[in-house]
């Protein structure tokens, strides 16, 4: 059985699978670069493809990636913090279910044996990855990006409902966007020839 079918067949996620809905996730064994956020949201689970929302325009648009080599070129997992859309919440979708990044993590991530940098979006990702307490606040620990390279480069989440945090805090398109942008480059540009 794949690791997909093995997913789907997780008790925690036959519900949705008798639903007819599929994990959303990319792992490559060629990737270089993960992003591991928080779950899909609606758009993306009814389309079943990662990021394909104004998040997901806005994350290019952040790492300096075209959509093509988003999807197309092998060098980008993507591996949410739940693989399913978890519903509404009266602000925002709900959190992602508790457990699912423990049980699946591990096994994903051992499928990209090359992967350069982790780019952990939003609280729940970072919080587990980086070992932070539940008090830690997310700004701080966007502010401190450079603590945590070269394994783990943190950032808020693309949602067009940050635009508010976004504004607060200008340092973060002056200061950590291009810092991302060049290390994404640095990745993905290693081994490439011009013509």
């Amino acid at each position: 059985m794949s690791l997909f079918e093995e997913i789907k067949a997780d008790p925690m996620n036959q519900s949705l699978t008798k639903q007819g809905l599929d994990p959303i996730y990319a792992a490559p064994k060629t990737a270089k670069i993960i992003i591991i956020g928080q779950a899909p949201g609606r758009k993306v689970q009814e389309t079943g493809i990662m990021f394909n929302d104004a998040s997901g325009d806005r994350l290019r648009e952040w790492m300096g990636i075209s959509k093509d080599e988003f999807y197309r070129s092998g060098d980008i997992g993507v591996v949410p913090m739940d693989f399913y859309y978890p519903g509404k919440a009266k602000s925002g979708d709900k959190a992602p279910r508790k457990g699912i990044a423990d049980k699946w993590h591990p096994r994903l991530l051992e499928q990209m044996p090359d992967r350069q940098l982790i780019i952990l979006v939003g609280s729940y990702a970072q919080k587990k990855y980086l070992d932070l307490p539940s008090s830690a606040k997310i700004t701080d620990t966007i502010r401190n990006f450079e603590d945590y390279l070269p394994e783990y480069f943190p950032i808020v989440h693309p949602s067009p409902r940050n635009n508010i945090w976004l504004s607060r805090n200008p340092w973060y398109e002056r200061d950590v966007i291009p810092a991302l942008q060049k290390r994404v480059k640095e990745i993905l540009g290693a081994g490439k020839t011009i013509d």
